[in-house]
């Protein structure tokens, strides 16, 4: 071989080298999400430095609001159902007028706000708009214990009043026959553009940005490692926070995980995994929420997800409506309520809506939309997500690595088994199948989220294998 023959095949070699080097660097590299630095305030961003002060916030309410939501009560017009329809329509308004009863005849919205204020809250502007967040510490604590910092994110059509029951059961789990082993302080924000966070004023507000917000806000509280918590839209912007500060993050506890990147082995169990479920990791419970799947999983989809279509596409469409009417925006958000905390309640004519939970809290939650007027910006977070395609964002493609918690509620809409989990989740430290419950863990059932919970910070603070090196 000549001379120039051996250089060439010695420059190939070096460029594909280099190729290798690269592409191996950059996987490495590209396991953490980048912190997102936005500026969602009104206008041009001022060049002034940013009021970073913590200012203590209460519910308050006027009698204008009050007087102003009782004339439109007053004012509903409501629209015979279908016989024997139930809730497979959405809301049977048979069931929402007694709703709509019980709001101006009893419902005691001052006695709420103060329960509501019976937590500590405050509001601080990070990127420019005023974030709302809930913050209640321990009690007490036992000699030589410190309290380990909590984030918890709700999700739509929730607010940071569905861990108002929780929150006493991980602050002071010893009074609640809880083990006290760990100790908790608690930090519930309230999402941009929901409940009393400002909305943002600018495009492309999503999960990501979200999550860059958080990790300020929990930074500027003074913490430099922290677990976090979340469901629904919580999943997504927690799973978020854990590929952009993996470093920060202790542990990462989820009642709802889906995966949105599906690969040919996803597909393949949907099609083989009833029949040879050992093959693809299932379990029997796996089997028995999945299957049949075109019921169990692409019919639910199309019969459930209307919402998200719209939410998703011309959002303040829909949000004219639902910000306008009170009657409408209870109709609206106690559908969710009925068919996610059981579909088997859509075969009720009052939805099953007071088997799990009272009308005071969700007339609370309804309230914490129609005072705060979020009900548009709220639903704009789903086009925000997912108006670029699902599979398409760089966080879609990362995996996490922070130490993992699942709580699997059986009656989640979608069911999402540890096998399938776990090439997201890569370090999935304890997954447990939940006797019961449904979409809205923390408010339906408190004990139980709040004990998956401590176990799982227990696992992880045993284990020293598990800690990011």
């Amino acid at each position: 071989c000549s001379p120039l023959a051996g250089i060439m095949l010695l420059e190939v070699f070096l460029v594909l080298g280099t190729v290798i080097i690269y592409y191996l660097l950059s996987k490495k590299k590209e396991e953490t999400l980048p912190f997102k630095e936005g500026w969602w305030g009104k206008g041009q961003k001022p060049d002034t430095e940013e009021d970073t002060t913590i200012r203590p916030f209460k519910v308050e309410t006027t009698e204008e609001e009050l007087s102003d939501l009782f004339r439109r009560l007053d004012q509903a017009r409501f629209t015979e159902p279908l016989e024997n329809s139930c809730f497979h329509y959405g809301t049977n308004s048979v069931y929402l007028r007694k709703v709509v009863s019980y709001w101006k005849n009893q419902f005691n919205w001052k006695k709420q706000v103060e329960v509501l204020n019976k937590y500590p809250q405050f509001k601080t502007k990070i990127q420019g708009i005023d974030i709302h967040f809930v913050h209640v510490k321990p009690p007490r604590l036992p000699e030589g214990k410190s309290a380990k910092p909590l984030l918890m994110v709700h999700g739509w059509p929730g607010s940071f009043y569905e861990f108002y029951k929780i929150i006493p059961l991980l602050t002071d789990p010893a009074s609640h026959g809880l083990s006290d082993e760990h100790i908790f302080e608690v930090i519930c924000p309230s999402i941009p553009g929901y409940g009393f966070s400002e909305a943002p004023h600018k495009k492309d507000f999503n999960s990501v940005s979200a999550a860059s917000i958080f990790y300020e806000l929990m930074l500027r509280l003074g913490f430099n490692e922290f677990y976090a918590q979340g469901g629904d839209w919580g999943w997504l912007i927690c799973t978020n926070l854990a590929q952009i500060a993996p470093n920060r993050m202790k542990g990462l506890h989820l009642n709802l995980a889906s995966v949105t990147n599906m690969g040919f082995i996803h597909l393949l169990s949907i099609l083989l995994g009833r029949y040879l479920p050992g093959l693809f990791g299932f379990q029997d419970e796996d089997v028995k929420r999945m299957f049949p799947f075109l019921e169990k999983g692409l019919y639910r989809i199309l019969l459930e997800s209307g919402y998200a279509h719209i939410q998703a596409t011309k959002p303040d469409t829909v949000g004219c409506g639902l910000n306008d009417s009170p009657v409408g925006l209870a109709a609206y958000i106690l559908e969710k309520f009925s068919t996610w905390t059981d579909l088997e309640f859509r075969n009720l004519e009052d939805g099953g809506l007071e088997r799990k939970f009272n009308l005071d809290d969700l007339l609370t939650n309804i309230m914490i939309y129609w005072v705060s007027g979020c009900i548009v910006s709220s639903v704009r977070f789903y086009k925000e997500n997912l108006q670029k395609g699902i599979g398409t964002q760089k966080h879609e493609r990362l995996t996490v690595q922070v130490p993992t918690g699942i709580a699997s509620f059986p009656n989640e809409i979608m069911h999402t088994p540890q096998a399938w989990a776990q090439k997201k989740y890569t370090n999935i430290v304890s997954f447990h199948f939940m006797p019961r419950g449904g979409h809205f863990a923390a408010l339906e059932e408190p004990e139980l989220l709040a004990e998956d919970i401590l176990q799982f910070v227990g696992k992880v603070e045993k284990e020293p294998l598990w800690r990011k090196k």
